[in-house]
């Protein structure tokens, strides 16, 4: 196992922990989930990616944030700062102009990671990039373009998801050149 590898698992680890306290306890973590527009909500900036409903949820996470972080760190000099603001710039949108609704997991960083190597990969134009844009693309393209549809009744984030996609676009941008 690489170095690079370590902090990805203390991640994953820390999500997971979270989880399984907040099933022991008999208090409910969620609670500082993201509320938009509350000042309570911006505590969940923070903490939404570590907080998740049920184990199901977590895994349904944890499998493609290993890849994407995997792909993101392998690929990129300074990968921490863009992951932080791919998480921050989601959670301030989904804050902003998110649906009243306590928002928790971290979906929002696994559209928003989608997002920012697709974009990278476009930008750069680098076979490096354009081979990780197009493994992203395959296999996580559907996720992307069907997640972020609009499901006004669902429990679900749809607009975690989008909000996510758009600050990995954004960010993307912000940290690559156009060839």
């Amino acid at each position: 196992m690489t170095k690079q590898a370590y902090p990805i698992l203390l991640l994953l680890l820390a999500m997971w922990l979270v989880r399984i306290v907040d099933f022991v306890i008999p208090i409910d973590l969620n609670q500082f989930g993201l509320l938009p527009r509350t000042p309570r909500g911006l505590v969940g900036i923070g903490m939404m990616p570590f907080l998740h409903a049920s184990f199901a949820h977590l895994i349904a996470n944890t499998i493609p944030l290993a890849i994407l972080l995997g792909l993101t760190i392998a690929s990129r000099h300074r990968a921490w700062p863009i992951i932080a603001a791919i998480v921050v710039g989601n959670g301030v949108l989904l804050w902003l102009f998110g649906r009243s609704a306590n928002h928790i997991g971290a979906s929002g960083l696994v559209f928003g990671l989608i997002a920012y190597l697709i974009t990278v990969g476009i930008r750069e134009k680098q076979l490096t990039s354009i081979a990780i844009a197009l493994v992203v693309g395959i296999l996580f393209g559907g996720t992307l373009l069907t997640g972020m549809l609009p499901r006004w009744s669902s429990v679900i984030s749809w607009d975690g998801h989008l909000f996510g996609g758009i600050s990995g676009l954004i960010v993307g941008i912000a940290t690559s050149r156009s060839r």
